[in-house]
């Protein structure tokens, strides 16, 4: 059965130096914590690449939740990949398979993001938790 988790998350993104000589390349660090139904920490890495063209590009990104959703307890990894067309974003967001501990092992399912004009941010997570 799918069940949806549902809050707003904060998020710390620190560049980090690697190196490359070019300004459209980028890593991050991610240090994000999750509320609501998911009340969790997470971090990552992200990798991005800018163009030429303002409002286009793309990021990729791994990140592992440590907490508890809806009442389970556990840690899950999510794999990001998104890109911009000229200010129009492509967003997946999955739940690793297999990546689940705990009370999580066997959960699956998709992320969504949204960002708010003021920049605040939120998600909703479809998710099925079966029991291995």
């Amino acid at each position: 059965m799918t069940q949806t988790a549902s809050g707003p998350f904060d998020v710390r993104v620190t560049q980090q130096d690697d190196d490359s000589d070019d300004p459209l390349l980028n890593r991050m660090l991610l240090d994000k914590q999750y509320h609501g139904d998911l009340d969790a920490v997470a971090k990552g890495q992200m990798l991005t690449a800018g163009t030429p063209v303002k409002g286009s590009g793309a990021y990729v990104a791994i990140e592992k939740v440590s907490g508890t959703l809806n009442g389970h307890k556990g840690t899950f990894i999510l794999q990001h990949m998104g890109t911009m067309n000229q200010n129009k974003a492509d967003l997946t967001i999955i739940v690793v398979p297999d990546s689940g501990t705990g009370e999580l092992a066997g959960l699956s399912g998709r992320m969504k993001i949204s960002i708010a004009p003021d920049g605040k941010h939120s998600y909703e997570l479809e998710y099925t938790l079966n029991a291995n």
